[in-house]
């Protein structure tokens, strides 16, 4: 019997509170890497993070060219597919056939990736529109 001083905590997880999303790859928070999609495992979220499961999907980062935004090499990154984004998104990039994660920025007579580093070999990656956005990081969890 609980008096009103104890708390209950539900310490199991039912198949209603997650949903599973694919692990498809890895991404690179560094020079762009070839973008190869496979599901690699199937990892459950809960569903307080994921509204519409078949618009999300996880990724590993790889690199440091985000770390000053809390993305270290490992981390999952959670992506919410989506085709277009605003000035400050993550987003996941593909240039040709090589993705990356940045941040997005729209100077007007030009588009940029912009990383975000401890380490001064990233550079912004300064495009016109020869690149498509993929989705925007909704979420980066810690492994």
């Amino acid at each position: 019997m609980l008096d009103g001083n104890q708390a209950v905590f539900n310490t199991t997880t039912t198949e209603t509170d997650t949903v599973n999303i694919p692990l498809i790859g890895s991404v690179a928070c560094g020079l762009p890497i070839f973008a190869e999609e496979h599901i690699e495992a199937q990892i459950a979220i809960s569903t307080k993070l994921v509204k519409t499961p078949s618009d999300y999907f996880l990724l590993r980062a790889t690199g440091d060219s985000m770390n000053k935004k809390g993305i270290d090499s490992g981390d999952l990154l959670l992506i919410k597919r989506q085709h277009t984004a605003e000035t400050g998104d993550l987003v996941l990039a593909l240039l040709d056939d090589e993705a990356t994660v940045k941040e997005f920025k729209n100077n007007g007579s030009n588009l940029v990736l912009k990383p975000h580093s401890t380490n001064p070999k990233h550079q912004p990656i300064i495009l016109t529109t020869d690149f498509k956005v993929q989705g925007i990081v909704a979420d980066v969890i810690k492994v």
